[in-house]
């Protein structure tokens, strides 16, 4: 006779490092502000204004094109940085960035149509989600405490007794 034990079929879930939650949200972040643009040219009109010089309410120059890419490349710069910064730099950075990036996002709505409310409001709060994630996740980054055996700074940086 086999004795059958009910175990449960359980699969890994291994600790995800917070730098690659921090480059993930950034990515995350970055698509929807390239896609939510691509498809603010859906809406009536636009490409038309567009072709007079005019993106939402502002005229085209060098320095808006200018500004819509260091809107773009700020996110993804802080891909890289979440991933090579050391932790103390990168906890800072992630903090000081996400929390400026803030009102960039809900001035997205700047030149909106009230016909179009539902969507900015939608688009923005999910940005807004992403960089409190990025906020949280960068305020919780787990500390460890200095081991026993581990050297201080002070015996760290004594130079070796030359022989």
């Amino acid at each position: 006779m086999t004795i059958r034990t009910k175990t449960p079929n359980l699969v890994d879930n291994p600790p995800i490092p917070v730098q690659a939650k921090l480059a993930a949200a950034w990515t995350s972040l970055m698509f929807l502000v390239i896609y939510i643009d691509y498809y603010h040219l859906y809406q009536p009109g636009e490409i038309d204004l567009i072709r007079g010089g005019v993106i939402f309410e502002f005229d085209i120059s060098g320095t808006l094109m200018s500004i819509f890419f260091v809107i773009i490349a700020i996110p993804a710069l802080m891909i890289m940085l979440s991933m090579t910064l050391p932790a103390r730099v990168n906890r800072a950075t992630n903090l000081v960035v996400a929390s400026l990036y803030i009102p960039v996002m809900v001035f997205n709505a700047a030149g909106a149509s009230w016909d179009y409310a539902f969507y900015y409001a939608l688009t923005i709060g999910v940005e807004v989600l992403i960089l409190a994630f990025i906020l949280r996740a960068a305020w919780t980054w787990p500390r460890t405490a200095p081991s026993a055996t581990m050297p201080t700074s002070r015996e760290g940086d004594r130079a070796l007794p030359q022989a």
